[in-house]
């Protein structure tokens, strides 16, 4: 299998960083943003994004879930897999075909998103 690109989206550092490292250790190429403006930033420059895994719950000027619908609008071919600890997204919320993982998630359920 080729390695996918990544584009992973989440404003606690050390989260980011340990979602980072796990998928550059599996073989992907991993970028990083800190909120959904720096993921549009990334997604207009980087058209070989394959993979979007993004937090719900971030500062800035959209969430998660409103991230989600965005990259789903401009970008459709772009796997999107959201997040979070805090927030359930009710029926609709999200794109269809978008999976949400519950935090704290393994390494292998995160692997297991991403690749499926």
């Amino acid at each position: 299998m080729s390695p996918l690109v990544i584009l992973v989206v989440e404003d606690e550092p050390i989260l980011r960083l340990d979602a980072v490292d796990l998928l550059t250790d599996a073989g992907h190429i991993v970028l990083e943003a800190a909120n959904a403006d720096e993921a549009i930033a990334l997604l207009e420059t980087r058209p070989d994004i394959t993979v979007l895994f993004t937090d719900i719950e971030m500062p800035g000027s959209m969430d998660g879930m409103k991230l989600a619908r965005a990259v789903r609008d401009r970008w459709p071919p772009v796997m999107i897999i959201v997040a979070s600890g805090r927030v359930l997204p009710g029926a609709g919320e999200l794109p269809d075909n978008v999976p949400y993982l519950p935090k704290p998630y393994s390494p292998e359920a995160m692997l297991k998103a991403v690749c499926d």
